[in-house]
């Protein structure tokens, strides 16, 4: 059984590190894997670029930057620059030998000008079973990576209030009206949701509500992921031994989704009700930070820089007494995984898929949505705690559920029973 993984890059996002933990996963797993990617900084060998000279370079570039301007031109705002993806250019990729080879064809993360929507029309032609993952809401939604306040991907898109001037026959209604042609025609894609919120939302929408929805989550190294020496790590990474340091991550710390404004309100509300107010707090925040003003935070702050490198990774969750991550719409957050993964509990608001990984008040908090008082009561929960029981039971429910053993057996087992079905 030949598999082949179809993700944009092989590093840099959720999507592309969630893909390279699968790959990696599935070949611990002995099985026959490759990955299928546009941008590759990988130096592995089953993994292959659709790029190979100064051309396809060129057409790349080029698709990325039509996909994106014919959105700019109708953009609400700079604010959602990214969350919206036509798929109005791309790679016809089913020449390549991993396509064409494959018995199994899983899609990931297609965006940013890799696929469009004819690329996965003459995909799906092919006839060979498609897995595809849902690492955000775009497969079955007009065109946006995650819906907000809106409903309208369960009846038809259109009115999208991402754009400037939206109406009932927008770029978002041209989306959903291209994926239902798509969708009626090929009936050989099985969905994978990483989290039960996903699976729900994609049987909610009109799209894909009649595929098979399955819910796999994602895998992790837990041999990576592991508590590492905190006073080592503190030392290595300049934060102070002698405080409660609260941790904060996100790819741009800027992103609204991911909340950042809520921590800040919540630290304000922390730092009113200590019991000890000469208790000494360190914040510690990672992640792409321009333009970002730290003085908002209330207490001192450690600001980190983008880290690559998962030791790094692990060793900043290591440092903290908290991880929290305040998004108000996500799917199964890496970050929460890994933080978790190292015994450090995380404070989270219930929502999304989060809930999958966080159980209340065992190995961290579900602060109520959106709720200030409730977020700062969480992190306040997890830095009085006393005994090792939060930490214990965070790695516990790592190891338990999303170990790459665990994870690629799964899907293992998903790849059999579809091939079972053309055999």
């Amino acid at each position: 059984m030949k598999v082949t993984l179809i993700n944009r890059d092989d590093s840099g996002g959720g999507a592309a590190m969630a893909c390279l933990r699968l790959f990696k996963a599935l070949q611990v797993n002995q099985a026959d894997v490759h990955m299928l990617v546009q941008n590759k900084t990988s130096e592995s060998e089953a993994i292959k670029s659709t790029i190979s000279g100064r051309f396809d370079k060129l057409r790349a570039d080029y698709n990325f930057l039509f996909e994106r301007l014919t959105f700019i031109l109708k953009e609400r705002d700079k604010s959602v620059r990214f969350a919206f993806s036509s798929a109005n250019s791309g790679t016809d990729i089913t020449n390549q030998s991993l396509i064409r080879d494959a018995d199994i064809l899983h899609l990931h993360w297609i965006n940013g000008g890799f696929l469009s929507l004819d690329n996965l029309n003459h995909m799906f032609s092919l006839n060979k079973p498609i897995v595809w993952t849902l690492h955000d809401m775009w497969p079955f939604t007009g065109g946006c990576h995650y819906s907000g306040p809106s409903q309208r991907f369960m009846d038809q898109c259109g009115n999208c209030h991402f754009l400037k001037n939206p109406g009932p026959h927008d770029i978002s209604f041209e989306g959903w009206q291209k994926k239902d042609e798509i969708y009626k025609k090929h009936k050989n894609i099985t969905f994978i949701a990483c989290s039960n919120w996903m699976r729900e939302m994609a049987q909610k929408s009109s799209l894909i509500k009649g595929f098979e929805i399955v819910t796999i989550p994602n895998a992790i190294n837990t041999d990576t992921f592991v508590r590492k020496d905190k006073i080592d790590s503190r030392e290595k990474w300049g934060v102070p031994q002698d405080s409660k340091v609260v941790l904060f991550g996100a790819a741009n710390i800027n992103h609204t989704r991911k909340g950042i404004k809520y921590l800040i309100e919540a630290l304000h509300s922390l730092k009113s009700v200590l019991e000890n107010p000469k208790q000494r707090i360190q914040v510690v925040v990672f992640g792409k930070s321009k333009g970002f003003d730290f003085t908002r935070i209330p207490f001192s702050v450690t600001n980190l820089p983008v880290l690559k490198s998962e030791s790094d990774l692990a060793e900043v969750y290591s440092l903290a007494d908290v991880f929290v991550l305040p998004s108000l719409e996500d799917n199964l957050p890496n970050m929460v995984m890994e933080s978790l993964s190292c015994s450090t509990p995380v404070v989270a608001f219930n929502s999304g898929g989060i809930h999958d990984m966080i159980e209340h008040e065992r190995n961290g908090y579900l602060a109520e949505f959106m709720s200030i008082d409730d977020l700062a009561k969480g992190i306040l929960f997890v830095l009085n705690q006393e005994s090792e029981n939060l930490a214990l039971n965070a790695r516990k429910k790592i190891i338990e559920n999303f170990s790459y053993k665990i994870i690629a057996e799964k899907h293992l087992k998903l790849y059999s029973r579809l091939l079972s079905r053309i055999q």
